[in-house]
């Protein structure tokens, strides 16, 4: 049996402790808007697709739509979404951006900004590192 790899060199440990740094980066800039990272991750979810149910959400962010419906709960107090009963199937809870959730898109671009400008990589690094980690997601879940 061989011996563990010491943590830096565990491919699952840089990914965890790069999430952790990308979210102490966000958080300033996210903590002025008003939301966490998890909402800004229900929100980039209504940016791609407006009007999803909460179901279509959880499955975007890879979560149990148990976990998405505080966030969008808080996401509509806060006036950035509206919850409605879908027309056709009254169980599905459909999510929608109001004018103020929509233009907080605008406002968030300044994180993309932030993490190339402190990462240090070019854009296309950031891009080809993106669709690698995509790649390695993909196939473990395959």
């Amino acid at each position: 049996m061989t011996a563990p790899l010491p943590l830096d060199r565990q491919l699952c440990f840089s990914l965890y402790a790069a999430s952790l740094a990308i979210n102490r980066l966000y958080k300033p800039m996210l903590d002025r808007l008003g939301i966490t990272y998890p909402q800004f991750l229900v929100l980039g979810a209504l940016w791609d697709e407006d009007d999803r149910t909460v179901g279509g959400i959880a499955a975007r962010l890879s979560l149990e739509s148990s976990t998405v419906t505080p966030l969008v709960k808080r996401l509509e107090a806060a006036g950035f979404v509206t919850r409605t009963r879908d027309a056709h199937d009254e169980r599905q809870v459909r999510v929608a951006l109001t004018d103020t959730g929509r233009a907080l898109q605008e406002e968030c671009t300044c994180l993309a900004d932030s993490l190339v400008e402190r990462s240090g990589l070019s854009m296309p690094d950031i891009q080809r590192l993106n669709r690698d980690v995509q790649a390695l997601r993909t196939a473990l879940e395959a």
